[in-house]
């Protein structure tokens, strides 16, 4: 099993720096801005023939009582609670704190080993910057630059010293990843909670708690995922903070590295533009896509059924996904739910046999020829399937390139519903036969 390396520190030292140097990626959002990272944050990291799960953590309060700051603290301790070892990092150029001397009066307390790591100290004695820092009765601090490199490899080798090397590489992960989008305050951390069953990421009652996109292992009937929690669209006129903008970015990441899509919908509030942009987008991603109307629980017959109607009017053009009527708070519809993450996921790595793909093709054509383009009419001749996730469709024949729209999207209902392709979006790609004859002069 891979050991598990967690990062804490106050606001600001460069936690996040250091677990993107650790997991050789950009996956934590970095900017110079305290409080930015709020939930608990997996990555995995490998030195030498040494795999490890590294655990970027929110700025540690650990005497707050209340609010945010209290709920990011109670992470924090969680992900405490799960490490093998602990990496203190503190400001070299700032100094000792009091607020350090309070994580560590903490940390004193632990079973687990714990390695000082004292930031920012590029271009700097290291003799000199770590000398204070004996104060924290930790054992020896260690001078680092996480923005740089510089010791970083060190520190890691003493945290994994301890840890024996695996026997053999481990296999590449064959789990579905799950994304969960939709506005801000629509429930998205809420079900995640409510799925693994703990306060795994802070819901909060205001909109923007989540910050960056979070990945969780989650294990349901058997079958392995990764839970994707992402921060909260908002239209953007209304996005003004920088660090709200690097969030809207990292959600539409999550998005493109997702096998499914979990779009959220408040039952309670209206259906927006922004709703729609946000499925557009998804669509256009050619991600597998199931839609979770949430706080359904709430609402009364009538309002009910008008949502639905709105619904249908709305995001119509999302006819190929399924509807679920939930409550992520309640635990209710959550099975059905997950019942077509799996259908689609399923529906979008289908793999479609040429023979058969050339069948369905010449019923379609038999029963509605593409209609004539100028004296020419378009004639289909066979397919087969160019890619998975989304299910690529290939069409040979003659002048298919100047089939339009409406016969597209004929045959796209043609192949969906032979191939029970329910949940992804289908492209569907035109090659036109050269004709053997254009560059021949006549005789």
């Amino acid at each position: 099993m891979k050991p598990t390396l967690v990062l804490v520190g106050r606001p600001n030292v460069g936690k996040s720096t250091l677990f993107n140097r650790l997991t050789r990626s950009r996956d934590a959002i970095v900017a110079d801005l305290p409080g930015l990272t709020r939930d608990r944050h997996y990555g995995h990291g490998k030195l030498g023939k040494k795999p490890y799960l590294v655990v970027d953590t929110g700025g540690f309060e650990p005497l707050v009582k209340d609010g945010i700051l209290h709920e990011m603290a109670r992470q924090t301790e969680q992900a405490i609670a799960e490490a093998d070892a602990v990496i203190f990092v503190v400001d070299g150029r700032t100094g000792l704190t009091p607020h350090d001397k309070e994580i560590a009066n903490k940390l004193r307390c632990i079973d687990r080993p714990v390695f000082v790591a004292v930031n920012k100290a590029e271009g700097m004695n290291h003799g000199m910057v770590e000398a204070e820092f004996h104060e924290l009765g930790l054992g020896e601090p260690n001078a680092v630059s996480a923005a740089h490199g510089e010791g970083v490899r060190g520190l890691v080798d003493l945290a994994l010293a301890g840890f024996p090397e695996p026997d053999e590489e481990e296999e590449k992960s064959d789990a579905v990843r799950v994304a969960i989008v939709g506005r801000p305050n629509v429930g998205k951390s809420t079900l995640i909670n409510t799925l693994l069953g703990e306060e795994r990421v802070i819901a909060f009652d205001a909109p923007g708690t989540t910050r960056d996109s979070i990945e969780i292992d989650f294990e349901r009937g058997g079958r392995q995922y990764v839970l994707i929690d992402t921060a909260g669209m908002r239209k953007r006129g209304k996005v003004f903070e920088s660090i709200e903008k690097f969030s809207v970015v990292k959600t539409l990441q999550a998005i493109e590295d997702a096998n499914v899509v979990i779009l959220m919908v408040d039952a309670q509030a209206d259906v927006s533009e922004q709703d729609a942009h946000i499925a557009d987008f998804i669509v256009q991603s050619g991600r597998a896509l199931v839609v979770a109307v949430n706080k359904w629980d709430g609402l009364g017959s009538y309002v009910r059924e008008q949502t639905r109607l709105t619904l249908q009017r709305k995001l119509k053009f999302l006819d190929f996904a399924k509807f679920h009527f939930i409550s992520a708070r309640d635990n209710i519809g959550l099975e059905s739910l997950f019942r077509s993450v799996d259908g689609a996921f399923a529906a979008a790595m289908t793999k479609m046999s040429t023979p058969r793909l050339a069948r369905v093709l010449a019923d379609a054509v038999a029963k509605q020829a593409p209609p004539k383009h100028g004296v020419f009419r378009p004639k289909p001749r066979y397919a087969h399937q160019g890619g998975s996730n989304p299910p690529i469709i290939v069409v040979h024949g003659n002048a298919v390139d100047q089939i339009g729209d409406s016969y597209r999207r004929y045959l796209e209902h043609t192949f969906r519903e032979a191939f029970k392709l329910q949940g992804t979006p289908l492209r569907i790609q035109f090659v036109t036969s050269k004709n053997p004859f254009a560059d021949k002069e006549r005789k």
